[in-house]
């Protein structure tokens, strides 16, 4: 699509502007949108051609990506809409476990996804969009100037730089490497430089992508077909027109793809040492599985489509950075792709990312205040962790610029006891990472507490309050979880065969149309009502121990550190009073969370705040068993 004249260089910008976003991947999307919901203009510094772009998998969703993705939906996020509104389709990953780890995978037309997002951010109030690079931060009183390469210079109070895998950004194919943030699109050449400047500390990280093949080349014929889910979920509720329209497929690699890659390891740039980025340890490059993994003789591999628009499918788990003339020896390797043509071939790029122990919970710089960051430049991987970072900057930016927030020691956006958002902020602000951070049900102490379809009940009043979502949004959420208590309670009432109705539903074999079938009346519930109402009910012992428990630990979570001097606190090591004064946690439950700082040193706290007035000894008890 083309953007308006008025969007593009030459035009002149109005500003000075509240919010300028730099960036126009998912993470840049999200916070554009969220900071023009706050009622006065934002802007996005981006090339509009390329907004939404998925240069990797195009789906959304998954193990600890789909609660995410349904807590952006609750909070007023663009992705569910998005995802849903582009769906092929769709399914329900580990749908015969529990609810704490099932989750809504949804894959996408990739174009479309593009376009559509494209489409939402020029047609937004409250926003607009210029095309350039940004080159340079400099302070201007209360605010920032964006300097861009053609020398304009824009002016706001709070500054997003959500800038992917583009901050000085290599690809390699091969030993051969260019400058580029992705394929055939240039780096962001100068921006890390006002960043280290500053004192941030810059790292190296490492990603990649795989190879994609034109569909008429492959023998789907030979491949393990994978249909859609015969009712398709959505995040939104309302799944898309073509949510089911197209499979996948599984294929695998054989021992002669795993010869070819031992033979050629000297032509991988990560075994050769010429990449020095981190990679992701969840996520490798078909050599790493390879040699890690040497006593497999095959690795699964997914075929899925890039849309039902293009001629390319996607082999999900085949990165590599192995040069082209390779990649096709290797793809010819997998049954089904004997005569496979490569379309666009695998690549792996390195780029720049901030140390993420830097940043307040805002995901504002501790060395630049007013300038956020957010998405991959935070050391994070996926799409759905990149858009949700994305909109907790761009609120908090927002409120920034308008005097709304009091400073780094706000309230966050969310907190880790309430979302899976608030995990990876607590994770990556107390804890930081060494390599890619993915996020995953395992990170989540309170799981059976955060899952995907109670998102909505969790978040939706953060959402209102912060003006992210509507009144009517909102009470239409409260008007479900109203009706589910009643229906909740109605079925505790009701006995068939001596049994209450909720205790005949937490024996594991029957569902809630099994226990209307033995003569239990129910009001009417639409499916996610009756899905909300099963789950409290099966689930309801394992749901209030878990209550419990993360009550006992609130004790903890509201011992104050604001203002303790970490220097007068006696027989801390000087590992945790240099982190403790570098992150300047909150509360002493975010202390005990950052790595260096063992439980004497919690302890130590403890007893320093308990001489110095700010916590009684029947709380501090409390306290350090919570922390």
């Amino acid at each position: 699509m083309t953007a308006p004249d008025s969007f593009l260089p030459g035009a002149a910008p109005r500003g000075p502007w509240n919010v300028i976003v730099i960036g126009g991947g998912h993470a840049g999307i999200e916070a554009a949108w969220a900071a023009a919901k706050f009622g006065s203009v934002a802007l996005l510094v981006s090339n509009p051609a390329t907004i939404g772009r998925m240069p990797c998998n195009p789906a959304v969703g998954g193990p600890g990506k789909s609660q995410i993705v349904f807590e952006l939906q609750a909070l007023g996020g663009l992705m569910p809409r998005l995802a849903d509104d582009t769906a092929i389709h769709t399914r329900v990953l580990n749908a015969s476990k529990g609810p704490a780890v099932q989750s809504l995978r949804v894959q996408n037309e990739r174009d479309a996804y593009a376009e559509r997002a494209q489409s939402v951010l020029l047609g937004a109030n409250n926003l607009e969009i210029v095309r350039g690079e940004a080159a340079d931060l400099e302070p201007d009183g209360e605010g920032w100037k964006v300097v861009t390469t053609d020398g304009r210079r824009l002016s706001a109070r709070s500054v997003v730089v959500a800038a992917g895998t583009f901050l000085c950004g290599l690809t390699w194919y091969g030993r051969q490497s260019r400058a580029e943030g992705r394929q055939g699109e240039p780096p962001s050449r100068f921006l890390s430089a006002p960043l280290a400047r500053a004192g941030h500390v810059l790292k190296r990280y490492k990603t990649g992508t795989p190879p994609r093949v034109r569909a008429d080349s492959v023998e789907f014929d030979a491949l393990l077909e994978i249909p859609a889910d015969p009712q398709p979920r959505g995040f939104t509720g309302t799944p898309g027109p073509q949510a089911s329209v197209s499979p996948t497929w599984q294929t695998h690699t054989t021992p002669d793809t795993h010869r070819l890659i031992q033979e050629n390891l000297h032509e991988s740039p990560m075994f050769a040492g010429d990449i020095e980025g981190l990679g992701p340890r969840y996520c490798p490059s078909i050599e790493d599985k390879v040699v890690r993994f040497s006593h497999h003789d095959r690795h699964l591999l997914f075929v899925e489509p890039e849309g039902v628009r293009t001629s390319e499918v996607y082999l999900q788990g085949f990165s590599s950075s192995l040069p082209p003339r390779l990649q096709d020896q290797l793809v010819r390797t997998l049954p089904g792709f004997e005569r496979a043509v490569i379309h666009r071939y695998a690549y792996a790029v390195e780029y720049d990312v901030v140390d993420s122990t830097e940043l307040t919970l805002h995901l504002e710089s501790r060395l630049l205040p007013g300038v956020f960051t957010a998405g991959q430049i935070n050391g994070t991987s996926g799409y759905e962790e990149a858009a949700a970072q994305g909109l907790v900057a761009g609120t908090a930016a927002a409120r920034r610029a308008l005097g709304l927030a009091q400073g780094p020691d706000d309230q966050p956006i969310v907190s880790r006891e309430t979302s899976y958002i608030g995990v990876m902020l607590d994770d990556l602000v107390f804890k930081g990472s060494d390599e890619p951070y993915r996020m995953m049900t395992s990170r989540v102490e309170h799981r059976l507490l955060l899952r995907q379809d109670n998102a909505d009940e969790r978040l939706s009043a953060q959402g209102w309050r912060l003006g992210l979502i509507s009144q009517e949004q909102y009470q239409e959420v409260r008007g479900k979880y109203q009706r589910v208590e009643q229906a909740l309670q109605t079925l505790r009432q009701q006995r068939v065969q001596g049994q209450t109705g909720d205790a005949w539903l937490r024996r594991p074999e029957l569902k809630l149309a099994d226990v209307e079938a033995l003569g239990i009346t129910l009001p009417e519930l639409n499916s996610a009502e009756r899905e909300a109402l099963e789950i409290r009910a099966k689930y309801a012992g394992y749901i209030e121990r878990t209550e419990r428990q993360l009550n006992s630990e609130a004790k903890a979570r509201e011992i104050s550190l604001q203002g303790v001097n970490y220097a007068e606190v006696a027989a801390l090591s000087n590992e945790a009073r240099e982190k403790l004064r570098r992150a300047q946690p909150q509360t002493l439950a975010q202390a005990a969370r950052l790595p260096g700082v063992r439980h004497a040193d919690v302890s130590n706290l403890l007893v320093h705040l308990k001489r110095q007035g700010h916590v009684s000894r029947e709380t501090g008890r409390g306290g350090v068993r919570g922390a």
